[in-house]
């Protein structure tokens, strides 16, 4: 058994951990409701675009558009959302395992990292990867996800991809995210409203609006998806600190009884030891 100076040291290391992780759980728990915040608001935007294609479709074709053509092709560009930090259980290897299982079903398949860890995980093996971008940080910015969506733009245009699928963690509440996939390229047009139609005046003409539609409809879906991973990403934060301080707790109450039974064995010892010496002087 450890000796009572080596517990009364374990049990004052754990407390000094359990003080650090339940503030990053306070600070996760704080940048989850930020985060939840900026996804809220970026909802309806998001809806708002697919809502008006689908007014342009009902006056022009958006299947004949670059953007929205199926190529069938099986040159498939991941881009792959995780965090730049671990300290988040095991979000990004969620993550990460779940890009490479689709990855290895396509051979021609490339990847886009977004956040450090995917960067990581994607160095070490052989996979074809084209481009990254780290050190996202905490607050998403619209600007970041439209750097992205310009790059992939290109890639698709110039026929060096065939299309592009985001892979990221859906957000649904603090302890329930799940691991997604969707298309970004070709884009999917919106379905066709039912009900009573409207015509609506375009002007520019309906071409023109949809050439500036669609780019800002791809950045504003992979910024939404960026949005989602980095709620789920802190909402996996401040459940892994959460469980870090649970078992602080544990460690040190089974440490404590450890000092109570050293504490214990160390005074029944001294009284032996008095009670021996009294016989001797006898």
């Amino acid at each position: 058994m450890a000796n009572l100076k080596d517990i009364k040291r374990r049990i004052k290391s754990v407390k000094n951990t359990q003080q650090i992780t339940r503030a990053m759980k306070m600070v996760a728990a704080a940048k989850l409701r930020r985060a939840q915040t900026v996804l809220l608001q970026a909802r309806p935007y998001a809806d708002k675009i697919i809502e008006m294609l689908a007014r342009v479709g009902e006056v022009t074709d958006l299947n004949q558009h670059q953007l929205l053509t199926d190529r069938d092709g099986k040159r498939i560009l991941y881009i792959v959302i995780a965090a730049d930090r671990g300290l988040c259980g095991s979000y990004n290897a969620q993550v990460n395992r779940f890009a490479s299982e689709l990855i290895k079903k396509n051979p021609e398949a490339s990847v886009i990292s977004v956040g450090t860890r995917v960067r990581d995980y994607f160095a070490k093996r052989s996979y074809n990867v084209i481009g990254e971008y780290i050190d996202v940080g905490d607050n998403i910015e619209y600007r970041q996800a439209h750097e992205i969506a310009e790059a992939v733009i290109t890639y698709f245009l110039n026929d060096v991809v065939d299309s592009v699928k985001i892979v990221y963690t859906h957000y649904k509440n603090t302890m329930s995210r799940k691991n997604a996939v969707i298309d970004l390229l070709p884009a999917v047009p919106p379905e066709k409203r039912e009900g009573v139609k409207v015509e609506y005046i375009f002007d520019p003409s309906p071409t023109e609006v949809l050439n500036e539609l669609l780019p800002r409809y791809i950045a504003t879906t992979l910024y939404r998806a960026m949005l989602e991973s980095k709620a789920s990403e802190q909402g996996a934060k401040m459940a892994a600190m959460d469980a870090a301080t649970k078992n602080a707790e544990d460690m040190i109450k089974k440490l404590t009884i450890q000092k109570n039974r050293a504490r214990q064995a160390a005074i029944t010892r001294e009284i032996s030891e008095i009670v021996g010496g009294a016989d001797a002087l006898k």
